[in-house]
């Protein structure tokens, strides 16, 4: 018997699937989760480690995610500017105001492989801060 492995040629943008999440009331880290295995693919019988097999995601109510324990007081984000004394800080509470989107973008990026296979996956998930998103032509399927 030989072993079934996918190969780049076999997955066109234009077949992949759509799903959508509403992130009201969702813990964040167990949605990122599931997130992270649509966009690598790791739902699909025939997944592929070096292959992007995933399938696109929509996230909508990005602004309305929980988190558990102190994580909305005492988490931090951190970026750095690249000049000295540039690092900048944000707790959950000062992000979830400013950049939500970037709360559920941050969580799944750090579940995916790096590489630019995991910035490729990366590009297939879509955060949108309101209920309504532009995608609706792709009938995206909904996921509990």
């Amino acid at each position: 018997m030989k072993t079934y492995a996918a190969k780049k040629e076999d997955f066109k943008a234009e077949d992949r699937c759509w799903y959508h999440i509403d992130a009201e009331d969702r813990i964040l880290g167990r949605m990122a989760t599931k997130i992270a295995d649509l966009l690598m693919g790791k739902d699909r019988p025939d997944y592929t480690p070096h292959v992007d097999t995933g399938a696109y995601v929509v996230v909508t109510n990005a602004e309305k995610i929980r988190m558990t324990g102190k994580k909305m007081t005492e988490k931090q984000y951190a970026h750095y500017s690249g000049y000295s004394g540039g690092l900048k800080t944000l707790n959950t509470e000062d992000m979830l105001s400013k950049h939500p989107d970037d709360i559920v973008r941050l969580a799944v990026k750090g579940m995916l492989p790096r590489g630019p296979l995991g910035r490729k996956m990366l590009k297939k998930l879509k955060v949108y801060v309101g209920s309504e998103h532009p995608h609706t032509y792709h009938q995206p399927e909904k996921v509990e």
